[in-house]
């Protein structure tokens, strides 16, 4: 029972830590516009990919270890 606990809370906190890369993403979109003026749009088109990706990865991650552990 405590193994189903302890993986149900793993994958809620790998869910928001990919919700925390996504609000850091948000960010860096906010940002975006004086990067296109400053000439280092493809700079930020990178991390905004990178960062989204990392997000997705760990959310899906999550998703599935709480799945996962489901009692049968």
């Amino acid at each position: 029972m405590a193994d189903i606990a302890e993986k149900r809370e793993t994958g809620r906190s790998l869910m928001f830590v990919g919700l925390s890369l996504w609000v850091a993403d948000l960010l860096v979109v906010f940002y975006l516009p004086a990067g296109i003026r400053a000439g280092m749009h493809a700079t930020f088109i990178v991390i905004i990919a990178i960062l989204a990706v990392a997000g997705l990865a760990l959310m899906m991650s999550g998703c599935s270890m709480r799945g996962d552990s489901e009692p049968s």
